[in-house]
């Protein structure tokens, strides 16, 4: 049994919950604490969180939510051997760039997803309708503290419209980043009870109907970057006040004839941290057309 720190929908509002990572919330905690609280403390509470006093049982009707709050997600490209390579099977210029980022001193990391905006296990994540080549991203999470220090471990789906950072590597952003484009979940387990993140083995799974399109699983001890170096990066000129969630890369890419679409689940999961699993719509719409009559265009 792996406890685990969950977020919860209850009646009367949003509360924080234990319990087995594989089982679900089980005890509500105290109404006052938040993920940003736990985290900025330095005595470092969300260590002690079997012994963070109970609040009353999770009702049977609580819905599961991202287990953040006030922090951002941040990702990490390009840091296992897979990725590398494709990487260079998307891009139309051929790779060279993520072939040197592969090996340089400092890693890519973007932005990948504000507070509030991560979608928890359950709930729906999306492609985006202007690309035609969309793939999840499995991937180990690590939260950090305000002073860069990790507090927790966590799955993400860093969901990526491949033809479109293949088109050219300025758009990444507009790959990865739309309205649920990244899933984080079901819950964080604190480094003090989770397995050694080189011990973990990330499994996925897609799903359309009743047939399974991919399945394939990724040692996470294979990655380039230890995790904390690419923390060290992060923090090297940000700060984050709530702490930040980093996700560290993926080395499962489905091959180039899957691709997601509404309606396909998705599910990842690692021994000790859960399971993360969502159905998949579609977000925005075909790519628009500018007119000269559109706003500033006319001037």
């Amino acid at each position: 049994m792996t406890t685990g720190l969950w977020r919860v929908r209850v009646d009367g509002g949003v509360r924080l919950a234990r319990g087995d990572s594989d089982l679900g919330p089980a005890e509500l905690l105290e109404e006052s604490l938040s993920v940003a609280s736990l985290v900025a403390d330095p005595a470092e509470p969300l260590q002690q969180l079997e012994a963070l006093p109970a609040g009353g049982p999770v009702p049977g009707d609580a819905r599961i939510l991202a287990p953040l709050d006030r922090q951002p997600v941040w990702a990490a490209g390009v840091t296992f051997p897979r990725s590398r390579e494709a990487r260079r099977e998307e891009a139309a210029d051929g790779g060279d760039i993520y072939d040197r980022v592969y090996t340089a001193d400092r890693p890519e990391l973007f932005f990948k997803a504000g507070p509030g905006a991560a979608v928890g296990t359950g709930d729906l994540l999306a492609v985006r309708a202007d690309s035609e080549w969309n793939v999840p991203e499995p991937e180990l999470g690590i939260l950090a503290d305000p002073r860069g220090v990790p507090q927790a471990l966590v799955l993400g789906n860093d969901v990526s419209s491949r033809a479109i950072e293949g088109e050219n590597p300025l758009y990444l952003q507009q790959a990865k980043v739309y309205d649920r484009s990244c899933g984080i979940g079901p819950c964080l387990v604190p480094t003090s009870l989770a397995p050694a993140w080189q011990a973990l083995r990330v499994e996925l799974v897609i799903e359309r109907g009743s047939a399974t399109l991919y399945e394939d699983a990724m040692d996470v001890a294979r990655i380039q970057r230890a995790p904390a170096e690419l923390l060290r990066w992060l923090f090297a000129a940000l700060s984050f006040g709530d702490g930040v969630v980093l996700l560290t890369g993926t080395s499962l890419v489905p091959p180039s004839n899957v691709s997601l679409r509404a309606g396909d689940t998705v599910t990842i999961r690692a021994a000790g941290l859960g399971t993360l699993s969502n159905k998949f719509t579609s977000v925005g719409a075909a790519a628009p057309t500018v007119s000269k009559s559109d706003g500033l265009a006319e001037q």
